[in-house]
């Protein structure tokens, strides 16, 4: 019997279990390990989430692109809009609307805080 392995990406983080407050926000990184510019993919409630540092603040939102599941924390970051590696989507990280693409369907954005140097998100439903 051939033993299989679960392929994991690199720049996944998993957010930690407990919950900072009664708010349902969890932490997911350190501010200085995104910097400006940057995106990185986190495993928040088992769901890849991207975290996008864009002038001075935070954003989150699905790392799913709805035309072919591809992983946007691979495509590329221009401002406030990230395009899909694959078939060139365009979103706006800050409201999740589709910008430009072949798809149909924005993608979903989640509420960031920040406090005493981490990035917190609401837990996802």
């Amino acid at each position: 019997m051939m033993k299989t392995s679960r392929r994991r990406l690199p720049q996944v983080r998993r957010a930690e279990k407990r919950m900072s407050d009664s708010s349902g926000f969890s932490p997911v990184a350190n501010v200085a390990d995104i910097p400006e510019g940057a995106m990185k993919c986190v495993a928040v409630d088992r769901r890849r989430v991207v975290i996008a540092r864009v002038d001075g603040r935070f954003h989150a939102f699905s790392d799913i692109c709805g035309h072919r599941n591809a992983p946007l924390s691979r495509g590329t970051l221009t401002g406030h809009v990230v395009e899909c590696p694959l078939h060139f989507a365009q979103f706006d990280i800050r409201d999740g609307r589709l910008v430009d693409g072949p798809v149909s369907a924005d993608i979903p954005v989640y509420e960031v805080r920040v406090a005493d140097d981490t990035v917190f998100i609401r837990h996802l439903l």
